[in-house]
């Protein structure tokens, strides 16, 4: 396909330490973005529910074959059958990448059960279970506060994690940690860490979502433009305390809401998860691929959002919230609720194949 531009995304994969994912499993979609230069793939019920509408007819079929191969199963177990079997048609289209990387890169992020964000060992289980279905996999598993326990375990088992529901300097903390403490644990039992590559997702455009909602609810009038940036703040903040103690994880950074959420973060030892819609507006666009990422954010953002948003402090100073407080953190809630909604839209799906 021909491109007005392709030099944006093109840049951030050669020649610069970014790497760009597909923020989607959809076959299409994927192999535009690695025709385009990305180097992995990520996954959400609502990811998942969006590919399935739009790429019906290559997966009805298989929703009836499914319904017949398992007899006794309930909906629940044949909507986890055709999750994990379309993040295995991604993972497969990647492995190309895994291969030619040493495994380093091309791996396709399959989501953990939304419901278990509060049972450290069901989390744990499935993380696991998930990391046999296919070599590239890579399991996210949400940064509550069960959720960080299941990280160390699971990265302590050898699953290469992406801590996701993730949209503050805290969390992104406490999930470097937690796979250190993992990785210690095998490093200290001889066990290999060879190709173990976690990371860290914050959620930008939903931090500065969160930031609006709670600006709108207290009544308090700021400069618009700090919300575009609150994201970009807590992401930058995050990184340089990344870089400073050395941590094995890496971050990603998603949910892309202006082109911010790209453009600030060139240069950065990162990877960015991007949607296919915003990788066509970046390929067609005119906006130079600078490195931006040692460039802070405005102090006079930060000092408004600090002094009037009080989530704004808990998403940036590193203290912000202990891990206690991480599932009761508004977006938290916000996003568990989207995803266990987009789930049960998706079992709907089903349900419906199911009584034709």
């Amino acid at each position: 396909m021909q491109q007005k531009n392709i030099t944006p995304m093109y840049l951030t994969t050669k020649g610069k330490k970014t790497d760009v994912w597909n923020d989607s499993c959809s076959i299409k979609e994927l192999n535009y973005a690695i025709e385009n230069g990305a180097v992995g793939a990520t996954t959400n019920p609502a990811i998942v529910v969006n590919v399935l509408k739009k790429e019906m007819p290559d997966w009805e079929d298989r929703i009836v074959e499914l319904i017949h191969e398992m007899p006794k199963a309930t909906e629940d177990d044949i909507t986890w059958k055709l999750i994990e079997e379309m993040g295995c048609k991604a993972a497969k289209l990647l492995m190309p990448v895994f291969e030619n990387e040493n495994g380093l890169k091309g791996r396709l992020s399959l989501q953990t059960n939304a419901k278990y964000y509060r049972d450290t060992q069901r989390i744990t289980e499935q993380a696991i279970y998930f990391d046999k279905l296919a070599p590239n996999i890579q399991v996210k598993i949400p940064a509550t506060k069960a959720g960080i326990e299941a990280i160390e375990m699971a990265t302590y088992k050898g699953v290469n994690t992406n801590a996701t529901v993730s949209f503050t300097v805290p969390q992104a903390i406490a999930v470097a940690e937690a796979v250190e403490r993992g990785l210690i644990r095998r490093e200290n039992e001889g066990l290999s860490i060879a190709g173990m590559t976690p990371v860290c997702t914050i959620m930008v455009g939903r931090t500065d979502d969160w930031m609006k909602e709670a600006g709108k609810k207290s009544g308090i009038l700021i400069d618009p433009e700090c919300y575009e940036w609150a994201g970009v703040a807590v992401a930058k903040k995050a990184y340089k305390l990344y870089m400073k103690r050395k941590y094995r994880t890496r971050l990603l950074l998603g949910a892309l809401r202006n082109h911010y959420h790209w453009s600030e973060f060139i240069g950065g030892d990162t990877a960015l998860t991007i949607t296919y819609d915003w990788q066509v507006k970046i390929n067609n666009s005119d906006i130079a691929v600078t490195d931006r990422m040692d460039i802070p954010v405005k102090e006079e953002y930060i000092r408004q959002l600090l002094e009037k948003i009080p989530d704004f402090r808990q998403a940036y100073e590193e203290d912000g919230m202990m891990v206690e407080e991480f599932d009761s953190f508004g977006a938290t809630r916000k996003t568990l609720k989207a995803f266990l909604e987009n789930y049960a839209e998706l079992v709907a799906i089903v349900r419906g194949f199911m009584f034709k």
